[in-house]
């Protein structure tokens, strides 16, 4: 009877523990849910547009006063556009001319005012605040080992990497970006994130490679990290302070824009940042105009030459890549874009004075074929005559 009481007695006591659990760590357990629910189907449009609903945020608070792009024609709209929409489950679209907007259309119930989850899109942004902070004289040399500015790096599987080995994701470093696995390197990072873990102390942690540094390219998203580790070290700043500081400040946003975090109120550099796709499409027009916005200059023009010409040995041939820059492997000079999974966009097309920007939400991005049938209709709307 006594043992009877004793086990009853360590079970309330351990029930009240877990309760006490659960309740000091609900906000983690719920952003864990939303995860593992992230991309669901029924869920995966409304979360994309309310990202900060769901996770650790900091916002960018230096956005400026946006001046608008003038309005021009109505674009003609290519042939296979519905199927396009429908297929690639696109959200939102826009359409810039020589700076006017000529077509701003959504989709799938989202509207002009979503703060649209970025994605790897968010990599362009922080290569051109690299390129800045390198103009200022804060970073001697692309060719510097990139523990010369990250030391807890020292004895990682970064440790003799360079900053353009990096810039060029050629660090060699052994990262598994199957986003549908879900014990994957990609995945793992994303429970961090949800659980309020240090992302900084991910990256310090990774400590295997699949080559030298140099000597491969392969798409590996915690190198974009540590770039971000690299600008916060030699800044003092957070990437939200320097984007705002920079690039969204100097140019004007929509809104309230904002970067997702981790419990350290460090910004997930490599694909938390949340913009409109209006603002997506004034970036693309930044870069159209090397650099310049609205008659500022805002990015260096070398560095956005240089950081958007293909330079990194993509052995494939099928994608070609410069520093966290795509171009298609048949690119024509002046033809370059941002790219993150789920099928979002900026794409610039020098020639025909054309900058799309779209944001989706599709779960079929995987597939073969997909990239090439993005990159056919961006280049039917370059080539539209208004």
């Amino acid at each position: 009877m006594r043992f009877g009481k004793i086990a009853l007695r360590g079970i309330i006591i351990l029930g009240a523990i877990a309760v006490g659990l659960g309740i000091w760590k609900r906000e983690e357990l719920t952003r864990l849910g939303a995860v593992n629910t992230l991309f669901s189907e029924e869920k995966i449009v409304h979360n994309f547009s309310h990202m900060g609903d769901l996770f650790v945020s900091t916002p960018i608070s230096d956005t400026g006063t946006v001046r608008a792009l003038p309005k021009g024609a109505d674009l003609p709209l290519p042939a296979r556009w519905s199927d396009w929409l429908s297929e690639r489950s696109v959200t939102a679209v826009v359409v810039l001319k020589d700076g006017a907007m000529v077509h701003e259309s959504y989709h799938m119930g989202t509207a002009q005012e979503d703060q649209r989850i970025s994605w790897s899109v968010a990599k362009s942004y922080l290569s051109a605040l690299f390129g800045i902070v390198k103009a200022q004289g804060k970073i001697d040399s692309l060719d510097d080992p990139i523990t010369k500015y990250v030391p807890t790096l020292v004895g990682s599987a970064y440790d003799g990497a360079t900053l353009r080995n990096v810039l060029r994701m050629s660090s060699g470093v052994e990262f598994d970006e199957d986003y549908l696995d879900f014990w994957s390197d990609i995945n793992k990072m994303g429970r961090i994130l949800a659980l309020g873990g240090s992302m900084d102390s991910f990256a310090a942690g990774q400590d295997k490679r699949f080559a030298d540094p140099g000597r491969q390219w392969k798409y590996v998203s915690i190198d974009t990290h540590v770039l971000g580790m690299v600008l916060r070290n030699v800044t003092g700043k957070s990437l939200a302070e320097l984007l705002g500081e920079h690039i969204m400040g100097p140019m004007g946003t929509y809104g309230q824009p904002y970067y997702v975090t981790d419990g350290y109120k460090v910004a997930f550099a490599l694909g938390g940042l949340n913009l409109t796709t209006r603002d997506y499409a004034r970036m693309g027009e930044l870069f159209r105009n090397d650099g310049a916005f609205q008659g500022k200059q805002i990015v260096p023009a070398d560095w956005v030459l240089e950081s958007t010409t293909p330079s990194a040995n993509t052995a494939d041939g099928r994608e070609l890549y410069g520093y966290q820059w795509w171009a298609p492997n048949d690119a024509e000079e002046g033809e370059f874009l941002a790219r993150g999974v789920y099928g979002q966009y900026i794409y610039i097309h020098k020639r025909t004075g054309t900058v799309i920007a779209i944001n989706s939400a599709d779960r079929k991005f995987r597939e073969p074929g997909v990239f090439d049938q993005h990159v056919a209709m961006f280049r039917a709307i370059a080539e539209t005559r208004l």
